[in-house]
């Protein structure tokens, strides 16, 4: 199981990557255009909270500093999913609401495992009383 959710968060961050990227360097005048009313600096926000949520989803499990921020990551993109959601329904298109509670979900799932059966454990620091133990142990 611990593969699969590795593998899960992986790929929601590239997801979340590529989607919020593509909104924080797409030009405002551009992306007004493909907004359908929706507020550019609402679009802006939402690209950089997609950004860091993905970010989230992997580095601080990976190098295990503070890795209880994984899950509040994906919860963060939870959040972000719902608003995703309920905007794509408010502007007349629920069709493109599919894919944000897709990823919705998967993003719960992943706080979950995460939280729960999957979580991961802050790694030693190499300056705690662990290696002042193993220090005077070697000698």
């Amino acid at each position: 199981m611990k593969i699969a959710v590795w593998i899960a968060s992986s790929l929601l961050a590239f997801t979340f990557l590529v989607i919020g990227g593509s909104k924080l360097l797409t030009p405002a005048g551009e992306l007004q255009q493909m907004a359908e009313g929706v507020p550019v600096a609402l679009l802006k926000l939402a690209g950089a909270a997609e950004v860091l949520g993905a970010i989230g989803l992997v580095m601080p499990a990976a190098t295990r500093i503070m890795p209880v921020l994984t899950p509040i990551a994906a919860i963060g993109l939870v959040v972000t999913m719902i608003g995703a959601t309920i905007t794509n329904i408010a502007i007349g298109e629920p069709a493109t609401a599919v894919p944000t509670v897709l990823l919705g979900i998967f993003a719960a799932l992943v706080a979950f495992a995460r939280f729960g059966p999957c979580a991961i454990e802050p790694g030693r620091t190499s300056h705690g009383p662990d290696r002042l133990t193993s220090r005077a142990a070697r000698s």
